[in-house]
């Protein structure tokens, strides 16, 4: 798998591909080379060895420019479109002008909080392509851990169900803020969870 963080300045050619200058030293000349993104070799890899999946992680998927980023990638990703399949898409990359169409292992794995940005934030044509798994707080992996006397698989039960009711269920607080406290479940490391993540 390759995996990435999506941001405002994050680019096509990051992705795909782009061009990379390169200084000839020995003649004090620039020239640009074609230089593939990271999805590309990917694609490469996945094409190569057909009997394995491969997965391109895009985590903070809403952060970045997804049309801008993504391309032409927005119809080869359909699962139809993809090389082999019914209505396969090959098309003329435009810096280096080779034929792609996307082989049929690779998955698409996107990851987003809903607390940053809403889904409706997202290209209408990229929600259709992808299946959305909402993936919620899980107090139960806090089974057993207390701090002073307080059970803290409760306490986020509790301060969840206060965060629905006064805010929404997209503002709750992820079980993974007190994992720590499996290995110090002092008063100090609670206090400094509050503190400097969650406050």
């Amino acid at each position: 798998y390759e995996f990435v963080t999506f941001h405002q300045s994050f680019s096509y050619e990051d992705f795909m591909e782009g061009l990379t200058p390169v200084l000839d030293e020995d003649a004090g000349n620039l020239r640009y080379d074609v230089r593939k993104g990271v999805f590309l070799r990917l694609c490469d890899r996945a094409r190569a060895d057909p009997k394995h999946r491969y997965a391109m992680i895009i985590d903070e998927i809403n952060r970045g420019n997804v049309s801008k980023v993504l391309g032409e990638l927005i119809t080869l990703i359909e699962a139809d479109k993809r090389a082999g399949a019914p209505h396969e898409i090959s098309l003329t990359l435009p810096y280096s002008g080779d034929r792609f169409s996307v082989p049929p292992n690779i998955d698409f794995i996107g990851t987003m909080n809903t607390a940053d940005r809403s889904l409706t934030g997202l290209d209408i044509a990229l929600r259709r392509r992808f299946n959305f798994v909402e993936m919620s707080a899980r107090p139960e992996l806090l089974s057993g851990v207390s701090v002073e006397g307080v059970d803290i698989q409760i306490m986020l039960e509790r301060i969840n169900e206060r965060i629905e009711v006064l805010l929404d269920r997209d503002h709750q607080l992820g079980h993974a803020y007190f994992l720590p406290l499996r290995e110090s479940d002092s008063l100090v490391s609670l206090s400094l969870i509050f503190r400097n993540q969650i406050l």
